[in-house]
């Protein structure tokens, strides 16, 4: 976790190159969500307060390196003012001279969006030659975008070897929050992992092991391990190829002294779809044909009895067909109570990954965990155990 903040750079006159994550959703030209905008608004402020020369930059969509004009950064830069309530000024490219001269035009305290930076093939590559044009245009670096810091991009990680490198106000937040839920936990810590697939979780399993003493898996992904016992899940998904690999995962909970909760009962409909006829039963008494698509009470009642012994918790996917009700009840309910934990103070609750945050808006308990993660990718293989070269790059803290 060492990695200098703010809290240690003197900006006052100086050009600050902030690396974003103004990949905000747009639809039909229209910013639809303003969120990224929105948490990262603090960092600017703060630096523009303190007198710096901002420089903001970002990637948008997938150009290719080439310029779309459907993918400018334009329109990012017009909501970023609305948002900071102050002009920001745009560059018609993220180096060269257009970029040159509109640095060259700011005052202290004044505030630039640069172009795409995937405008230029060598954003992807990681090119030398744009992370040195980059760093010509400032004096410091402050990574701000946990989002892309799993990628070994020039604007991630090339320029941040070039200049004095520090983490933004939301990269700072994002390290302790995950630092906290598997760094450094307070025990006994849990994690809660969901989604369709064990395959593409493997590695995250894996890591969680040896860091919780409870791991309670969900979604379609809790069927392979309950088929690689021997139950029957009728036409549900799983992953028969998997059978093997979720029984070594078992054995090495029990290895590792991690105790693993799977499902009991199972909410089962005939068909996938909004509000069809259902029933709950055990996991021993699936029939053929049937799908499960939620996790039942007796379920819920187990996950939540055991929250009252925890002190940390990290959630990634939800525990049913969420977005299609009623099979949203059990996410639902399991993510008040963690909730209502956390607002007592007796539980650390972080949680990240897009199906995450969206049950979690969902259940209308959002903003009652002690962190969300937005950041996707990033979070994912960061709960992986993954070395993020974002992250990597920054300068080394006290």
């Amino acid at each position: 976790m060492g990695f200098r903040t703010l809290d240690a750079a003197a900006v006052a006159g100086r050009r600050v190159l902030v690396r974003a994550d103004l990949n905000v959703p747009v639809r039909e030209g229209r910013i639809t969500d303003l969120s990224r905008i929105e948490r990262l608004s603090p960092t600017i402020r703060e630096l523009a307060g303190k007198g710096a020369r901002v420089i903001v930059a970002s990637h948008f969509d997938r150009p290719k390196g080439k310029r779309v004009p459907e993918m400018s950064l334009r329109p990012m830069a017009a909501a970023l003012a609305e948002v900071l309530g102050k002009p920001v000024a745009f560059a018609e490219d993220c180096v060269g001279p257009a970029a040159e001269a509109a640095v060259a035009a700011l005052a202290d305290g004044e505030v630039l969006v640069l172009e795409n930076t995937r405008y230029h093939a060598g954003e992807e590559k990681n090119d030398p030659a744009l992370a040195k044009g980059l760093a010509a245009l400032a004096d410091l670096y402050v990574n701000d975008a946990f989002s892309a810091a799993h990628r070994a991009h020039a604007s991630t990680e090339g320029v941040a070897h070039l200049l004095p490198a520090y983490a933004g106000r939301l990269m700072q937040a994002e390290l302790e929050a995950l630092d906290a839920a598997l760094g450094n936990p307070r025990r006994p810590a849990a994690a809660v992992v969901g989604g369709a697939k064990v395959s593409t979780k493997l590695d995250l399993l894996g890591n969680l092991l040896a860091r919780v003493d409870l791991l309670v898996i969900g979604g379609a992904m809790a069927n392979t391990f309950l088929a690689a016992q021997g139950f029957g899940v009728g036409a549900s998904l799983q992953e028969p190829d998997l059978h093997e690999t979720a029984r070594a995962i078992l054995a090495q909970a029990q290895a590792a002294g991690c105790t693993i909760l799977l499902p009991v009962d199972a909410v089962i409909a005939a068909e996938f779809r909004p509000d069809p006829p259902t029933e709950t039963v055990p996991v021993a008494r699936v029939p053929e044909g049937t799908l499960i698509l939620d996790v039942g009470p007796e379920t819920v009642a187990a996950i939540t009895a055991r929250l009252a012994g925890l002190r940390t918790l990290v959630w990634n996917g939800p525990l049913g067909a969420f977005e299609t009700p009623p099979f949203d009840a059990a996410t639902v309910a399991v993510a008040r109570a963690v909730a209502e934990a956390t607002a007592a103070g007796r539980l650390t609750s972080v949680a990240g990954g897009g199906d995450t945050v969206s049950a979690l808006r969902h259940a209308g308990v959002a903003a009652q965990f002690t962190y969300v993660s937005s950041a996707g990718g990033a979070f994912l293989e960061w709960m992986e155990g993954k070395a993020l070269p974002g992250v990597a790059a920054l300068d080394p803290g006290p």
